[in-house]
């Protein structure tokens, strides 16, 4: 069995459940544990990651049920485009909220910098 995948009933396992749910901090990260999401856009996101997450048990059934593999990526990419679109919401948020504030207050702005570049890169690969 891969133990980072899912069963072979399509529940995660787990070593993945854990790790989705930890999402530990990366080394060096000076804001943990800290609220930074704009709490203007926080519902947004929680309807839209609702959505999705019942776009992904309709693929879930969809694949159950057999259905026609076209059929069946036309969900996967609606599903991708939506993650896309509140991943790019949520790095917006970071460049007006914490970006900002960084250059405004002078503190580490080049770190905030740094850390939305490399959220963009892994944004752009996926």
């Amino acid at each position: 069995m891969n133990s980072t995948g899912p069963d072979q009933d399509g529940t995660p396992d787990a070593a993945t459940e854990e790790t989705v749910q930890t999402n530990p901090v990366s080394a060096g990260d000076t804001h943990a544990g800290h609220g930074y999401l704009n709490n203007n856009h926080k519902a947004d996101y929680l309807r839209r990651l609702r959505r999705i997450e019942g776009q992904a048990r309709g693929l879930q059934r969809m694949i159950e049920d057999e259905k026609y593999c076209i059929d069946i990526l036309t969900q996967v990419s609606a599903m991708t485009s939506a993650l896309q679109s509140v991943a790019l919401g949520l790095l917006d948020d970071h460049l007006d909220h914490c970006v900002a504030e960084a250059v405004t207050n002078g503190d580490d702005a080049e770190a905030k910098l740094k850390e939305a570049s490399k959220a963009i890169a892994r944004l752009v690969r996926s």
